[in-house]
């Protein structure tokens, strides 16, 4: 047996124009799915919670009934903006040999949700130690080796991963707590220099987030002078 509505789900440029010129799936709503899926909706709006109804919404398993649903991160790339999803299997249980029992579930990617929390700062920035925050929008190099040259000094150093934008990164710089942001751009890269921002208003005489550019030959030292 085959999931006609699998074809809703298909990267296939074929299957795309097809799709397009298909009936839509409310047209052949039920009156108990139609109820139900207007509660649904009524319930959600009740809750101030906005939602959009995507008729070419596909789960991965035959098993869901009445409505399925996906929750997307809104600081997320557009193409991995899912953070999870799930749906009604109130047949499960039954087809399994039990007694008919209503049934809700989901799932949700872990790591894509806490990267979606913190870059909302859902959860309050933890006390830290963290003296200097490495950004670095070259492809990571750079701050690999300039944090490990920190901790070598006995400072204590810290860095974002997986080659996250310059806002993202410094949304991170902020919530570590850190006194200082050490910058790395492509300008800088080159000029074999590195741009230091103050997070601290007492690590700041200009004023706090008064950054400047100094030579990376120089950056350690200025660092540990600074924070000793």
């Amino acid at each position: 047996q085959k999931n006609p509505l699998r074809v809703l789900d298909s990267k296939r440029p074929d299957d795309a124009a097809l799709v397009a010129a298909a009936p839509q799936i409310a047209e052949f709503y039920s009156a108990d799915a139609a109820a139900h899926f207007a509660a649904v909706q009524a319930g959600l709006a009740a809750l101030g919670i906005p939602f959009t109804v995507d008729s070419k919404l596909v789960r991965g398993l035959d098993y869901y009934r009445h409505t399925t649903f996906e929750y997307q991160g809104g600081t997320l790339d557009s193409a991995q903006d899912a953070l999870g999803g799930g749906g009604r299997y109130d047949g499960l249980v039954e087809s399994l040999g039990g007694p008919p029992t209503a049934g809700v579930g989901f799932a949700l990617g872990l790591e894509r949700t806490l990267i979606a929390c913190d870059d909302e700062g859902v959860f309050a920035a933890p006390a830290s130690d963290v003296d200097v925050f490495v950004v670095d929008t070259t492809g990571g190099l750079e701050a690999l080796q300039i944090t490990a040259q920190l901790r070598a000094l006995g400072l204590s150093a810290d860095r974002a991963f997986e080659n996250r934008s310059m806002k993202s990164q410094m949304k991170g710089a902020d919530r570590s707590g850190a006194s200082y942001a050490v910058i790395i751009g492509s300008n800088e890269l080159d000029a074999g220099t590195a741009v230091v921002r103050p997070l601290r208003a007492e690590r700041a005489p200009d004023g706090e987030g008064v950054q400047f550019t100094i030579p990376r030959s120089d950056l350690l030292q200025y660092l540990q002078k600074a924070l000793t």
